[in-house]
């Protein structure tokens, strides 16, 4: 096989960032075009019916805590002529970036993977796989739980009864679409603690000898994503990142 010079790489290179774009695109379009289902689906946990908090409300009430009343009612405002259209071009595109990023991570794979020998073939391609998934899911959890309970908190939130809160369209959808990736990036965790160990960085012993002083983190962490009183809110919230922890422990024992 002749080898490749420089230019062709980045021909290559381009080659693949063109087909990731334009399958985004194309995704996008198609998110864009079904306006209704898209927003049903984002705008869902703004409603107090949504299912997250019925099923919270009603295990915070079999474990002795108040919670938060369910009936809350949160209204969306638009300030900026364009920002509603903006917002749909902007929400359209993260899905359809979501749907198509197997696709964009299979061309990068395929962009680098001739410069690995087989074997580093092999771990990049379980560690590009495992790490999707754990993004997908931060994600999911992130709608299903963490946003939710940040959104209704801050939402029904008043300084004083006279206050009232008018939340922007803006608003709520910047601080789903950061959560959903602070999550996605913390669920990377077990790699990067499988990667460090690998590299000699840290060790199981390393991360169990500091167990303590992650779960402190851990519960610091949590309470400034859900800035939330109620302690059954804030142990749901941290204990999917204390087990992401854990999960670290047993991949960097077994790298």
């Amino acid at each position: 096989m002749q080898e490749q010079t420089f230019w062709d790489h980045l021909d290559e290179l381009r080659t693949c960032i063109m087909r990731v774009v334009v399958a985004t695109l194309a995704a996008g379009i198609v998110a864009f075009a079904f306006k209704d289902a898209l927003f049903a689906l984002i705008l869902a946990p703004q409603n107090c019916s949504f299912v997250t908090y019925r099923l919270l409300d009603q295990l915070s009430a079999i474990f002795g805590s108040s919670g938060q009343a369910t009936n809350f009612n949160i209204s969306l405002i638009n300030t900026q002529l364009a920002d509603q259209f903006i917002i749909h071009i902007k929400m359209a595109f993260s899905v359809g970036f979501l749907v198509i990023l197997p696709y964009a991570l299979y061309q990068l794979f395929r962009f680098v993977s001739p410069a690995l020998y087989t074997n580093e073939r092999r771990y990049s391609l379980r560690v590009v796989s495992f790490g999707y998934i754990m993004f997908m899911l931060g994600v999911f959890i992130t709608y299903w739980l963490i946003f939710p309970l940040t959104f209704r908190f801050l939402g029904t939130y008043q300084v004083d009864a006279r206050v009232e809160n008018l939340i922007s369209l803006q608003s709520y959808i910047d601080i789903m679409l950061m959560l959903c990736f602070l999550m996605g990036i913390m669920f990377e965790l077990p790699i990067l603690c499988w990667l460090f160990a690998k590299l000699g960085f840290v060790s199981a012993n390393f991360l169990r000898q500091y167990r303590k002083h992650a779960i402190v983190i851990i519960l610091v962490v949590a309470a400034i994503i859900t800035p939330t009183a109620d302690i059954f809110t804030l142990t749901v919230v941290s204990l999917p990142i204390y087990l992401l922890y854990e999960v670290g422990i047993l991949v960097a024992k077994s790298a």
